[in-house]
């Protein structure tokens, strides 16, 4: 719970500092901020949702993608090594979130019961098979995406925490508390497989945040769209 409200207070300070200059010919904390945000906002928002609808969903995305990004950069900090993500109650927490805004977006835009035959009843489809359809649709479009969007993002997380504590002590059990020389050429190859295992986080971190969001503005663009 402490480093998620360090997360935020991290978040604001930086990108605060990022914005009050405001300078025509940005400085390199102006430029790295203005950089993250066009990722955001013209990588994710603007190229799934649309130019017409993209706007007012930049502020959610972004705040979204870096409260996913830095929480997940936790589990490479010394002392700390701890991904916020890797607790179930928090990527649970912003994919509830998340399902809250598509669905909502959907609604506003075509009504709660246009909505619904949005989601569940494919075009196009004969009558007879629509039974079989409409409960499939509605299981996937409507309970199931929340649900996916946190077990992708807590699974991983909790298994490259996993795999870096057990190399971790392991090669610090094999070196220091294991006498045969073979079993401390294994325990110096366990460390070296955990340091390598936590510059591949490094990425994967990132990969989860940018996958996380672009998930939840692909559900956007769905539910506003005009057509299924």
């Amino acid at each position: 719970m402490v480093l998620v409200a360090l997360s935020v207070v991290i978040i604001v300070a930086l990108f605060y500092s990022m914005a009050r200059p405001a300078a025509v010919v940005p400085g390199r904390m102006q430029f790295a901020g203005e950089l993250v945000y066009g990722f955001v906002r013209n990588g994710i928002a603007r190229e799934n949702i649309g130019s017409h609808d993209f706007q007012k969903f930049v502020p959610f995305l972004f705040s979204l993608f870096l409260f996913v990004l830095v929480n997940n950069f936790y589990g490479i900090i010394p002392v700390i090594q701890f991904p916020t993500m890797s607790h179930i109650g928090y990527p649970l927490a912003i994919a509830a979130l998340a399902w809250l805004v598509y669905n909502g977006a959907g609604i506003a835009k075509k009504g709660f019961f246009g909505y619904l035959k949005h989601e569940t009843v494919p075009p196009g489809m004969d009558w007879w098979i629509l039974p079989l359809l409409v409960p499939l649709e509605f299981l996937s479009n409507i309970i199931l995406r929340p649900i996916t969007l946190t077990l992708r993002l807590f699974a991983t997380m909790f298994a490259g925490h996993l795999l870096v504590i057990l190399f971790s002590l392991g090669g610090e059990y094999l070196l220091l508390h294991s006498d045969p020389v073979l079993n401390k050429v294994a325990g110096g190859f366990s460390v070296i497989l955990a340091i390598a295992i936590s510059f591949l986080e490094i990425l994967v971190m990132f990969l989860q945040a940018y996958v996380f969001t672009l998930l939840t503005s692909m559900y956007i663009s769905e539910a506003i769209a005009d057509e299924h």
